[in-house]
């Protein structure tokens, strides 16, 4: 086995999940270039069939996406990965209502705000 596929085993696989691909793209970027193997996925439908083929360690994900939102695809990738970690940010204000909802529903998720600074991001996931 080449030191890069011993490396890249060793890496803790991150799913990130913004219908915005600007910031999907960079935050992937940023975390790939900060020791991660990061895939970057453009709606909460693809996040979730992601990550039944990628198992990802996290989900770092947008919560208001047009098709299935970060919440409800927290809720099905959870079902499928149970330890699986997941951070969700987001810069809308109607995020709070659909937190309340879950939460009553006996789901915990970590939430940032938008915009995320990277040192953030990095010390959130490394905790």
């Amino acid at each position: 086995m080449s030191e890069e596929q011993t490396a890249n085993q060793t890496k803790r696989r991150v799913l990130v999940v913004d219908d915005e691909r600007v910031i999907a793209d960079t935050l992937a970027i940023i975390l790939n270039q900060s020791g991660f193997q990061a895939t970057a996925v453009y709606s909460g439908e693809k996040a979730v069939e992601m990550a039944e083929t990628l198992k990802p360690d996290m989900v770092i994900s947008d919560v208001i996406m047009n098709d299935l939102n970060g919440i409800d695809a927290a809720i099905q990738i959870r079902a499928m990965l149970p330890g699986c970690k997941i951070l969700l940010f987001s810069g809308q204000a109607a995020t709070a209502d659909l937190l309340d909802r879950v939460r009553s529903q006996g789901h915990e998720f970590e939430i940032l705000a938008k915009p995320v600074h990277p040192q953030d991001l990095l010390a959130r996931l490394r905790s």
